[in-house]
């Protein structure tokens, strides 16, 4: 009887940690104006923040700005419907602003000669969980590239020009 039991505690727990594993992940997938895949975006929980780990490729080469924007919604051809930068502490734009940075702010994405990206960062402050600062508030939310280089300190955000590919953040 005891075996038994023991199994069945083992079983709960195994089911749970899958349960607070998956709850810990979220994706976006990234497409292009033309509507084509170019990458993808894996968010997972971490303490103090969320990890990004993003790959995409079909970029032009150079520093593009990259940013969580408030709206869960991607429509080509030039994204507008991801709204603003995700700011749920009402703060201005940019890492170099005295004033503070958006939530959503995100480091310059540093694109190769043969147009692909890697990067892998933690983005402070923001949860894959409940709350205000939830990248699955109401609404939800998207990751945009930029065209240009975001500048770090120009608001709203950071003169990077238009929006080249968007990808909406799942769980």
């Amino acid at each position: 009887m005891k075996k038994l039991l023991l199994l069945s505690g083992g079983f709960s727990f195994l089911v749970y940690s899958i349960a607070v594993y998956a709850a810990t992940k979220a994706k976006a997938d990234l497409l292009n104006a033309q509507g084509k895949s170019i990458g993808a975006a894996v968010f997972t929980a971490r303490r103090g923040g969320v990890q990004l780990d993003l790959k995409a490729s079909g970029l032009a080469p150079g520093l593009h700005g990259f940013h969580i924007h408030t709206v869960g919604k991607c429509d080509a051809p030039d994204f507008t419907s991801a709204g603003s930068h995700f700011n749920p502490e009402g703060k201005q734009h940019g890492w170099d602003n005295p004033q503070g940075h958006h939530a959503g702010d995100l480091q310059n994405l540093n694109v190769g000669a043969d147009g692909k990206a890697h990067v892998n960062v933690m983005i402070p402050g923001v949860t894959l969980g409940e709350g205000p600062d939830s990248l699955f508030h109401e609404g939800g939310t998207a990751l945009v590239i930029h065209a240009k280089q975001d500048d770090g300190r120009t608001d709203p955000a950071g003169n990077a020009g238009a929006r080249v590919a968007c990808g909406v953040i799942v769980r």
